[in-house]
């Protein structure tokens, strides 16, 4: 054990450019924290930031956020820490961040050393570990493929704290780490400093999403975990919310379909003999453990582009309409196939119904339509955007005119929120790797090596 009685961790949002008020920070800087840490990412936006190599966070939030930790960090003298940089990790994503960085320290006027760790994985690698039999598909995800690999855009993996202690010993005032697993940014200081890894990665799991799990919750606001021998206690550091034993249990199932196993890179948070104690102004959590993995094990994420989509939004308020809405919709898809049955067949239909069952689709336990309106989402996916486009108008116009049973009216079905009402959205994805991967030793911070960039 460190000589070191307590560490402290500050993370000031869910995920970086969620923002933060500036009073709930200075409260936490008060407490002298021993690290500033963030996540910056998320797979929860879907495939496509990841595939495209694009940020989902706005640039400027991202900015102004950084820039109140990295001053107040180079102040302190303590590590900022961001996991999953550029909200997918992978290397644009994470050059996007140390472009914003550099602007910080041209307006800061400070000098100081950033470690930026890549989290990109080289396909024959993936390849490799393919034919070794050394990939395993997650619950729910198919097998891998040659065709899956190679199809793939950016290739990344979850890495854990050890690249970003790395990147601590040699000096650096800041990380940017790649694709990371979400507790590694907040758990790497604690256990550089000798804490229990089970305690510290149980407190990441949770500080990870900051005031997400206090009562009431916030995604963009800032709170404190404190990690000790033998316990680790949270707070917040906005008089509106706290946090409860239940606002913190509840947040430790968060994402997880074993409440009580929780994997990641290289072993197992266990909880079978976790203890949550409520006081008047913190929870304190003890009995968290960590179980390391043999083999150690990341998991790869990646994805391919499947197509070009194009949408259109409309709305209908006759009860006429909405009563045989599912025919009818059937009924013009079968007249589109017959004016373009080349193109038809290259491409994949979906009208969502909002009002209906939007939301939940064949899982929807009511099946009628409840209200006075309906909004139908057209939605299609074509090789190109071109084929997307034309079949989106020609469906959106066959259905504006179609002249179901019972109609009155004549001058159109539908209501458009706007005009141009198509809208052609360009590239979809989709995950191609949802994948657990084995490392040798010597691969575990090799391939995640730290790159110092002096800012």
């Amino acid at each position: 054990m460190s000589e070191r009685r307590r560490c402290t961790i500050l993370s000031p949002t869910a995920i970086l450019g969620y923002g933060f008020p500036e009073e709930s920070f200075k409260r936490g800087l008060k407490m002298r924290p021993d690290v500033i840490a963030v996540d910056g990412g998320s797979t929860d936006p879907g495939p496509y930031y990841l595939g495209a190599g694009k940020p989902f966070t706005n640039r400027e939030g991202v900015k102004r956020d950084l820039k109140f930790m990295i001053a107040a960090g180079l102040d302190l003298q303590i590590p900022v820490i961001v996991g999953t940089a550029g909200g997918s990790g992978a290397k644009a994503h994470v050059d996007w961040a140390l472009d914003i960085v550099r602007e910080i320290s041209e307006e800061l006027g400070k000098s100081f050393s950033v470690g930026v760790i890549y989290a990109d994985i080289p396909k024959e690698l993936v390849k490799k570990k393919f034919v070794e039999k050394k990939i395993e598909a997650l619950a729910g995800v198919p097998n891998l493929t040659f065709e899956m690999i190679e199809g793939s855009t950016n290739i990344v993996a979850q890495m854990g704290y050890e690249p970003m202690i790395d990147a601590l010993d040699k000096g650096c005032d800041v990380v940017l780490a790649g694709r990371a697993y979400d507790p590694a940014c907040f758990a790497a200081v604690p256990i550089r400093m000798g804490f229990d890894p089970g305690l510290a990665m149980h407190a990441g799991k949770i500080l990870e999403c900051a005031a997400i799990a206090s009562s009431p919750g916030s995604g963009s606001d800032s709170v404190i975990g404190i990690i000790e021998a033998d316990h680790f206690s949270l707070m917040t550091l906005n008089e509106e919310r706290r946090f409860t034993k239940e606002s913190t249990c509840a947040h430790t199932l968060y994402e997880k379909s074993d409440p009580y196993h929780l994997p990641g890179p290289g072993g197992m948070i266990n909880l079978d003999e976790v203890a949550f104690t409520e006081f008047p102004e913190t929870v304190e959590v003890s009995g968290s453990k960590f179980i390391p993995s043999d083999p150690y094990t990341v998991k790869l994420e990646a994805a391919t582009c499947v197509g070009f989509r194009t949408i259109s939004i409309a709305a209908t308020h006759d009860p006429i309409m909405m009563g045989q809405i599912d025919s009818i919709i059937e009924e013009v898809k079968n007249r589109v196939s017959k004016l373009i049955p080349d193109i038809f067949d290259k491409v994949k239909i979906h009208i969502h119904e909002y009002g209906k069952n939007g939301v939940m689709g064949p899982w929807e336990p009511e099946q009628s339509v409840g209200g006075h309106e309906l909004v139908l989402l057209i939605d299609v996916l074509g090789p190109d955007q071109k084929t997307a486009d034309s079949v989106c108008s020609l469906l959106r116009s066959s259905l504006l005119h179609f002249g179901y049973d019972g109609r009155v009216s004549t001058a159109g079905n539908l209501a458009f929120p706007f005009s141009p009402s198509d809208i052609s959205v360009g590239e979809v994805y989709e995950f191609s790797l949802y994948h657990i991967m084995e490392l040798d030793e010597s691969e575990i911070t090799g391939l995640f090596p730290v790159k110092e960039v002096q800012i």
